[in-house]
């Protein structure tokens, strides 16, 4: 624990600190893209991005070990992470839209191409008479142990240049995602969107191999954003949010992975992003399952006051358990079942509420059915003050069962 504790505080190291900062900006660049990727409903793409990597990754080690004796090369490595990435992609779209495959086929026909490929390859090295073999195969889970300085250093940068690009780029990203039609009225060039965004997402991809590895990196441009939507509806906040939460994955989980050498950093960082998504889908005010429960629950108890009321005014029996027990806690009845003072006012106020709502639905259906599930609530707060006085004045006496 305490280990933990001094990771966290950026107390186990200078190199430590560097690899846990960079993976803090690394999640929160790949939460951020990430969110625009799943608005585009286009998630599955950073699966084809992760896995096309590997041949490219693979060859710039052959290359680097043939021309300098060693392979390790950050930049060569992600250069050519970056070229093989995107011929994917270019793979991807070609399919999708020369043949009569769907996306997801074409990624998955892609991926398993590029990834089965790359595997041979790793073949391959580990034949080569040359050092660093063993580093290659960290590119495929994530390896920060033997991280050099100057290679956190290049990844704490890069992730910081992409972060930059998503902030420049945030508007068209945001008016692609949710209307292309109107985008292009604005004058945004759709498709050289769609291009920039999946650069960013590539970019991001190939910054995160040496931390979370390619077949771990695409979480972490999916769970944040999915997390985040448990908390906002609004994409401007979704963005910062997920931004915050893949920032926070990234940043405790290489805490705890520093705090015990033997645990695996990619691992742990996505393990921590995926409790971040558990406590936001139970505990989230907005749609989690704790929410939606109570949401659930008030609703219950509003029909079942409702009803409880109308059968007061109409002097009928109640046998339902729980209407008596919400009528008691609300005090409109006492405990022998007859109404009190204030039981009887809100009985006459529901049968009044309940004319208002059936006059409404009867002179405006088409308006009342946006506003069906409004019944339950009283007509002066759903309704504007003078469609409420219309109504009211239409209203006959018998309606509301005076007589």
């Amino acid at each position: 624990m305490m280990a933990f504790l001094t990771a966290l505080a950026l107390g186990a190291g200078y190199n430590t600190a560097l690899v846990t900062i960079g993976a803090a900006i690394l999640g929160g660049s790949a939460g951020a893209i990430g969110t625009f990727v799943l608005l585009r409903k286009r998630s599955l793409v950073s699966d084809a991005v992760s896995h096309g990597t590997l041949p490219g990754l693979a060859l710039a080690f052959i290359l680097m070990a043939l021309l300098t004796g060693d392979g390790r090369n950050i930049v060569a490595l992600m250069v050519g992470a970056a070229f093989s990435a995107a011929l994917g992609l270019f793979c991807v779209e070609w399919i999708t839209r020369r043949t009569r495959l769907t996306e997801d086929a074409a990624i998955g026909a892609v991926l398993s191409v590029f990834f089965g490929f790359g595997i041979v390859l790793l073949t391959v090295i580990q034949s080569l008479q040359t050092g660093g073999q063993a580093g290659i195969a960290g590119y495929l889970l994530g390896s920060t142990a033997g991280m050099l300085r100057s290679e956190a250093e290049t990844i704490a940068v890069a992730a910081l240049a992409t972060g930059a690009a998503i902030f420049v780029l945030r508007r068209p990203f945001t008016l692609v995602c949710f209307d292309e039609g109107y985008a292009a009225t604005r004058g945004i060039d759709v498709r050289l969107t769609d291009l920039a965004m999946m650069g960013v997402l590539l970019a991001v991809t190939v910054i995160g191999l040496k931390v979370a590895g390619l077949v771990l990196i695409v979480a972490l441009t999916i769970i944040p954003p999915v997390t985040a939507r448990f908390w906002t509806d609004r994409p401007e906040r979704m963005v910062l949010i997920a931004a915050a939460f893949g920032a926070a994955a990234g940043y405790v989980g290489a805490a705890i992975s520093a705090s015990d050498r033997g645990l695996p950093t990619g691992a742990v960082i996505v393990l921590t992003a995926a409790a971040f998504f558990v406590v936001s889908l139970v505990l989230s005010p907005v749609r989690g399952l704790m929410s939606g429960l109570a949401t659930r629950l008030r609703f219950q108890r509003r029909v079942h006051e409702r009803q409880g009321l109308l059968a007061l005014a109409r002097g009928e029996a109640i046998y339902d358990p729980l209407t008596i027990k919400v009528l008691r806690r609300a005090g409109h009845i006492r405990a022998d079942g007859v109404a009190t003072l204030e039981g009887r006012a809100a009985a006459a106020a529901a049968v009044r509420e309940e004319a208002l709502w059936g006059l409404y639905r009867r002179l405006h259906p088409d308006e009342a059915g946006a506003l069906d599930h409004q019944g339950l609530a009283p007509i002066a707060t759903a309704l504007p003050p003078d469609v409420v006085a219309d109504l009211a004045a239409r209203l006959e006496p018998a309606d509301t069962g005076v007589r």
